[in-house]
């Protein structure tokens, strides 16, 4: 298939394969210690796309050459590439490999990188359905193999209106400042939308208002504040705005000090004050680096600590937000001034383009469990 990324793996294993997630969907096959991931076929939101996945996923299977003995999927029943893997794995009578969605962004990286023992993880994207059935996405984990630890994540946050949050930044935005008691502000900021005070009473009332723990929607919370980005016409829009924004920045004045965060004893991450901060800003420039900086060092700091307790000195970085460089290059930074290695995705996409090669991984190691 053209297009097909092959990479050497560091044992062999048994033969599987692995149906990826939903968004830029992709399927793995490993045989002999040779992995093969599939072109993208796009999200999993299309007669098209789905079609391109099962074309993806027969091809495959006919590069295996055999009946694979286990077949991996995402965690979430709902998604085509999860009943697809159901399916597959009845049909053959073989393990059905339900693997979490940010375990196997770090399991990515573990595989690439040939990595056999234990790694602390970053895994910050949008959106995984966690184990607890709550929708994650800023996760500090403990990988081992097969087995994964939560050992934090980000403070959760409400998503107003559901998926409708995740386009529109100014909701995420005004989810921040409700949550740090600042309601007020919400139909002043935001008075040219019509639903600012219907959201308010949402957030009050706890009405369709999901709440998350995804790191992606920070950036988005960001740019909201900022008046960068209220609405996004594509995913990740506000990110990569912001991005662009605090680059300029930095190219013209260097890093700024990074703002406040906290750590609580539960290993919970929480950045809303520095997010409540970028209001004061008049520069937005200043505002998205500022950003940056301070999701820069509080990961580390949030890392080093896990590091510290735990005893392991690699940190492997995945999840879609990890294609923004100004974070990786600045966390890079960060951790090797305190001793740690930093994992980073180099042939295969940090973001869901890569799950299906590490629930390949994990499903492999779950065989020899």
């Amino acid at each position: 298939m053209a297009g097909t990324t092959t990479l050497s793996l560091s044992t062999a294993g048994r033969p599987v394969l692995a149906t990826g997630a939903w968004f830029k969907s992709t399927v793995c096959a490993v045989r002999d210690g040779e992995a093969r991931v599939s072109p993208t076929v796009g999200d999993l939101d299309t007669p098209e796309a789905c079609d391109g996945f099962d074309q993806a996923r027969d091809e495959m299977l006919a590069w295996l050459g055999e009946r694979p003995a286990a077949v991996a999927c995402d965690l979430h029943p709902d998604f085509y590439s999860s009943q697809a893997a159901a399916r597959l794995a009845s049909e053959f009578g073989v393990p059905l490999v339900e693997v979490q969605h940010h375990h196997a962004h770090i399991a990515s990286l573990c595989a690439e990188h040939g990595i056999e023992g234990s790694v602390i993880g970053l895994a910050l994207d949008g959106v995984g359905l966690g184990t607890d059935k709550a929708p994650w996405g800023g996760e500090l984990l403990h990988v081992d193999g097969a087995r994964f630890g939560r050992l934090g994540h980000f403070r959760r946050i409400a998503l107003p209106g559901g998926d409708r949050a995740a386009r529109e930044p100014w909701r995420v935005a005004a989810s921040v400042l409700h949550a740090l008691g600042r309601s007020a502000e919400i139909t002043r900021r935001y008075a040219d939308e019509a639903g600012a005070a219907t959201l308010v009473t949402m957030m009050d009332r706890k009405l369709n208002c999901p709440e998350t723990s995804s790191a992606g929607r920070l950036f988005d919370a960001a740019a909201g504040l900022l008046g960068i980005s209220r609405r996004m016409a594509f995913e990740a829009e506000a990110a990569i705005a912001l991005e662009n924004v605090a680059k300029q920045h930095i190219d013209a004045h260097g890093w700024p000090e990074p703002g406040t965060w906290a750590i609580g004893a539960d290993g919970q991450l929480d950045l809303l004050p520095a997010l409540g901060a970028l209001t004061d800003l008049v520069d937005i420039g200043l505002g998205a680096a500022r950003f940056h900086a301070t999701l820069v060092a509080a990961l580390a700091d949030w890392a080093a600590r896990a590091a510290e307790r735990t005893g392991i000195g690699v940190v492997a970085c995945g999840g879609g937000c990890f294609l923004n460089r100004l974070l990786s290059t600045g966390l890079r930074g960060r951790l090797e001034a305190v001793g740690l290695g930093m994992l980073e995705a180099a042939r295969v996409s940090p973001g869901d383009a890569g799950i299906a090669l590490g629930q390949a991984w994990i499903a492999q190691r779950f065989l020899e469990s």
